[in-house]
Order: C-alpha cells, then sequence, then structure tokens
C-alpha cells in the first residue's frame, strides 16, 4: 500500500509540473504504468545497472552491456569508433544496443555525448560557434536553430543524448571554461539557455529527430574563486558566495531550463562554501527535485563523484543519496579502483548494508526509465541512418555561417578601415589562426582538448577571404607576416585549443609570437585588421592604440566564411558582447560596473 501511495503521488505531481492536458495526461499516466510494471520485474543488480553510465572505450568486451545490465553509456571527448566518420558512429550505436537488448528486460541503453557546439566529436559534422559567441549574437532564434540542427546530426549517429547546454555565468576569465557560457548576465544565460534546450529537445520529447537535454553544471561553477581550483586556480574549485547570490545570479539559469521541460541535469563539479555539489542533497534534493519539482534524472559529472572527501565507497553513498540518479562512471581512471565493475560492486554492497536506502534507488530507476520512455527508446531503439545525410550538410553549414555572422563584433574600426574593399588593393593575410580549422573551432573538436591544424573538414578564414574579394585582387599569406608590403594586413591571431582543467591562465595577454606577427606590419605602417580567435576577452590594452581594426571573432567553428562576411561588408556587424573586456588583469571576477575597455554589450556597426 505505501509503495502504490507513493508512486500515485509520483504521477500527480509529474502532472502537475508538466502541465498536461488530457491527452499529456494520459500518455504520461501510461507510461508511468509500464515503467512501474517494469521496476517490479528487477533485480537489485539491474537496478543498479541502470544507474551506471560507462564509457565505451573502458568497456572489457561488449559484452559487458548485457552483462551488468548497463543503463547508459557515453563517449568522452575523442572516445571515437575505430573510423571517425559518420556511419560507423551510427553502426556502432546499434551494436552497443543490440547488446542491451539481450538481457533479461531488454531494457535499451540511453548514450550520451558532449556535442556542445554541433556534433563536435565526429568529423565532417558541422562545428558551430561555442557559447560564447552565440551569447554576442543576443539571437534566441539563431540559438536554438543552432542546437536544432546540432541535434538532427546527433540523432543521425543513433545518439539520444546531448550533454548540453552549459548554464554558467563566467565571471573571472581565467576560467578554461569561459567560452562554455554565453554570457556574465544571467538573464541573458537564462534567455539563450532556454532557446537552446527547445532546438535539441523537442516538445514532443519522443520526436526522432531530436535529442535529450542536459542542464549543466549544477550549480554555480562559473562563480568559483580563483585560488580554489585544481593547481590552485579556478576548474573545479569552491563557490564562495551565499544563497541569496547562488539563487539570484546562478539559480535563474536551471529554472527557466525546468520550465521549458529540460530532461536531465549534471551536477557540477565545484563545491559550494566548501562542500561538493555531488554530495549536497540541499541542492539535488531539496531544491532542485523537491523545491523546483524537477522530474528528470540527475547524472554525475566525469568521475566527479571522487572528488568528494573519503574513498571510493563513502563517495558512492554520498552521492547517490544526496539526489545523484546515474554515475558517470567513465572507466578504470585510477588503476582499476574506480572501474564500473568496482562500482557496482562498493553500489550492491552499500544497499544491502543500509547505507543507501532501497527507496533512494527506485525513485532513480523510475527517473531514468520514464525518461527513455517518453524518448521513445523502447519503440525505436536503434539508429536511422537515412538521416546521416544531415551531418555536415549544405544548410547546416549555412545556419552555422549566419550565426558566426552575428556573433562577430566590431571592436574598433579607425578611419573606417572596415569593411574592407574586395578591390584594388593588396591584402596580407597572416597569423598562426588564418588557416587553420582546429583553432577557429578550438575545445570540444573532435578531441577532447581540441587541436591545431586540419582536425576536421570546413572553410578556414584565409580560404574565405580569398573566396570574397573579386577576382584580380592580390591576396597574398604569410603565417608569420615576414617578407610582405601589402596595402593592408589581416592578423588572425588568439588562443590554441584548450577545454577544462587545461584551459585556466593566469595571464590573459597575447602570446608573445602573435603579436610579433602584428607588429611586422604596424612597425611599416601598413594597416592592419586584427581578428581575435579566443574562448574569452583578452588583455589588449597595451597594443590597442597600435590597431586600425580589432574584430573579436570567438570560437567560430568551421564556416570561416561568416568572419569574412563581415571583414568585407556582406553582413552589417550585429554582435554586441555579452562580456564586459577588461583593461588588464586587476578587474577579475568582472564588475559589470567597472570601467572595462569595453563595456558589456558594446559592439560596432557599419
Amino acid at each position: 500500500m505505501i509503495n502504490k501511495l507513493k508512486m500515485l503521488t509520483f504521477s500527480l505531481s509529474c502532472l502537475i509540473v508538466f502541465g498536461c492536458g488530457d491527452s499529456e495526461a494520459k500518455k504520461l499516466a501510461s507510461d508511468l504504468e509500464f515503467v512501474d510494471s517494469l521496476i517490479v520485474k528487477m533485480t537489485l543488480k539491474e537496478k543498479l545497472g541502470q544507474m551506471t553510465q560507462v564509457d565505451r572505450q573502458f568497456l572489457n568486451d561488449i559484452s559487458d552491456i548485457s552483462k551488468y545490465g548497463l543503463g547508459s553509456l557515453l563517449s568522452g571527448g575523442g572516445s571515437t569508433p575505430q573510423v571517425n566518420e559518420p556511419k560507423a558512429w551510427a553502426e556502432m550505436y546499434d551494436s552497443y544496443q543490440r547488446e542491451a537488448l539481450k538481457s533479461r528486460l531488454q531494457i535499451p541503453l540511453i548514450y550520451g555525448i558532449d556535442a556542445v557546439h554541433g556534433h563536435n566529436n565526429v568529423i565532417g559534422a558541422t562545428i558551430f560557434p561555442h557559447n560564447i559567441g552565440l551569447g554576442a549574437t543576443r539571437d534566441p532564434k539563431i540559438v536554438e536553430a543552432v542546437a536544432r540542427a546540432t541535434a538532427l546530426e546527433v540523432a543521425a549517429t543513433g545518439i539520444d543524448w546531448d550533454f548540453a547546454p552549459c548554464l554558467a555565468v563566467p565571471d573571472d576569465y581565467r576560467w578554461g571554461r569561459t567560452y562554455e557560457g554565453y554570457s556574465e548576465n544571467t538573464e541573458l544565460v537564462s534567455e539563450l539557455g532556454a532557446a537552446a534546450i527547445r532546438g535539441y529537445q523537442s516538445a514532443e520529447m519522443d520526436n526522432p529527430n531530436s535529442v535529450l537535454a542536459c542542464a549543466k553544471h549544477f550549480i554555480g561553477d562559473g562563480g568559483v574563486a580563483y585560488g580554489t581550483g585544481i593547481n590552485n586556480m579556478i576548474d573545479q574549485g569552491d563557490l564562495q558566495i551565499d544563497e541569496e547570490k547562488l539563487r539570484r545570479v546562478h539559480l535563474p539559469p536551471f529554472e527557466k531550463a525546468i520550465e521549458e521541460g529540460v530532461a536531465t541535469f549534471m551536477a557540477a563539479y565545484n563545491s559550494w562554501n566548501d562542500l561538493r555539489c555531488h554530495a549536497n542533497k540541499y541542492l539535488l534534493t531539496d531544491l532542485l527535485k523537491d523545491e523546483l519539482g524537477f522530474k528528470g534524472f540527475v547524472v554525475s559529472d566525469w568521475a566527479a563523484i571522487e572528488n568528494i572527501p573519503g574513498d571510493y565507497k563513502s563517495d558512492i553513498i554520498t552521492s547517490i543519496n544526496a539526489g545523484i540518479d546515474m554515475v558517470m562512471v567513465p572507466g578504470a581512471v585510477r588503476d582499476g579502483k574506480e572501474s564500473f565493475e568496482n562500482f557496482l560492486k562498493l553500489f550492491e554492497e552499500s544497499v544491502n548494508e543500509g547505507s543507501i536506502p532501497i527507496s533512494r534507488v527506485d525513485d532513480a530507476v523510475k527517473r531514468i526509465l520514464l525518461i527513455k520512455k517518453q524518448y521513445g527508446l523502447f519503440e525505436r531503439p536503434f539508429s536511422d541512418q537515412s538521416l546521416l545525410s544531415y551531418i555536415g550538410s549544405q544548410n547546416h553549414r549555412e545556419i552555422a555561417r549566419e550565426a558566426v555572422r552575428k556573433s562577430m563584433v566590431v571592436l574598433k574600426n579607425n578611419n573606417n578601415i572596415l569593411p574592407l574593399p574586395k578591390s584594388g588593393k593588396t591584402i596580407v593575410v597572416a597569423g598562426r589562426g588564418a588557416n587553420d580549422i582546429g583553432m577557429q573551432s578550438g575545445g570540444w573538436t573532435i578531441s577532447w582538448q581540441g587541436g591545431m591544424g586540419e582536425t576536421t573538414k570546413g572553410t578556414t578564414i584565409l580560404d574565405a577571404i580569398k573566396s570574397s574579394v573579386d577576382p584580380g585582387t592580390v591576396v597574398e599569406y604569410s603565417i608569420d607576416g615576414k617578407g610582405f608590403t601589402g596595402d593592408l594586413a589581416i592578423v588572425v591571431v588568439g588562443e590554441k585549443p584548450y577545454a577544462e582543467m587545461m584551459g585556466d591562465k593566469k595571464d590573459l595577454k597575447l602570446a608573445k609570437e602573435d603579436l610579433e606577427v602584428i607588429s611586422r606590419f604596424t612597425d611599416v605602417n601598413i594597416p592592419v585588421v586584427v581578428v581575435l580567435l579566443s574562448g574569452r576577452p583578452m588583455i589588449v590594452t597595451d597594443e590597442l592604440d597600435n590597431w586600425d581594426g580589432f574584430v573579436a571573432a570567438w570560437l567560430p567553428g568551421t564556416e570561416g566564411a561568416g568572419v569574412a562576411d563581415v571583414l568585407f561588408g556582406d553582413y552589417n556587424p550585429t554582435g554586441k558582447l555579452s562580456f564586459s573586456w577588461p583593461k588588464n588583469m586587476t578587474q577579475f571576477p568582472i564588475n559589470p560596473e567597472d570601467d572595462h575597455l569595453y563595456q558589456f554589450g558594446f559592439g560596432l556597426s557599419y
């Protein structure tokens, strides 16, 4: 009787929270009945399997999926099939799903991936601007279009679940994940994050052309104090603020995500006042699930429970009891101690000895199975390879090009040097970013940290410039700027690709080699337009006076033509800073009221 009462309460709360009409209510009731009927058949081992997510590369054998009844797999950055092309991804996914359906109860897998600016692990997929660039567009429609195109490319490979969007509100650009945030402004993050969710995840959750979205990271990683993180920097550090500021600055984007019906949440690596978010029952259960009424499930981040003080078994107990529903157990990351086999062994021990209540397990499994059912996984567990033609399609590349155009922020335009003439001038293009797809795409491109060079297919800024000018116009290229004396120079500089952990920096000045290239033109009075490829505003105060034009291109992705569209005036720039541009390194964490080099919202037009 008690269990039935709990389930009725769960069902009614779902109806209330999701605001169902009659048809939706009937569908939800049917889905819940299906989940209930499945759970009563499950053994403890099968339940714990559903709560376990493993990176595919750490499976001992594909049979582990059915042997342990795993509920989920993922591809971490760079975890790809042997041949990294779209059809191989779809076939890999299907092979895993077939193995899952060999299990006793034939529960399909849910497969997750970090497709954070397009299906960025797949060679040939469309790579869109990172979120910092999308933030500069101030355009929810283009953000939604980018997410919808991404979802379609992800769905084409069979994958069901995208670990996006990131809803951080970054305030210290020394953080290597700054570019994952749309803005320093909470309201703008909320608006664009909601648009992204609408794009990734259809209003009809079982739409086969959509994926499940994931609001991440809950909560506050954008406000972590400098010096408290890895290597005494920021990433995975401590958020040292009171609850009033937590709710005012960092919570609203997640509240908006719930309103949009986001299916999943991912917990944050950081602590809040010295308590890890993965261990914080107040945040994950009392606030997120009870107060805000979130009815989806919460997944941990990569090996994140291991950051909780204590041994691995106590980490499992603490995180599950705090409200983590699915644990991302990558594999044997530390001499096998955190292998998924050991995780399941310790998890089962913890339940059997009463350290984790079975009611907590049942709640988590209900959440996971309900999302699987609502998404339609039981009805269509395999990929639809007819969708593969959408990956890297011309239409998607046009959407990306438009997003690039709208993300460009013109910061300086001395003597109206911009837009550049298409004829009558010899143009010198220089800088290490001018002809480098990897650099203009940034981290989370094909591999976790990204890389320089021809990492994937696309149009470099150099190629786009050559295609934009009139026939007969001379475009010279020199990566270091030596030996050229043209009428004007476009110098493309910036940051080498990076991602979390590796991307934290103490100093945000431009690299010496970049400044040397620029100076080779300024020293001989050749007009210079500097195009900056970066995941955050950089410190350029001392050099700026020598530049005639300055354009923030952020990390535009594979469609460099969007950059050229703005440089040559085919598109009148509309991008506005979604992050204040500091004068120096003393202006962190960012205070919007400070006197910056360029204020939040700044951006020139022609």
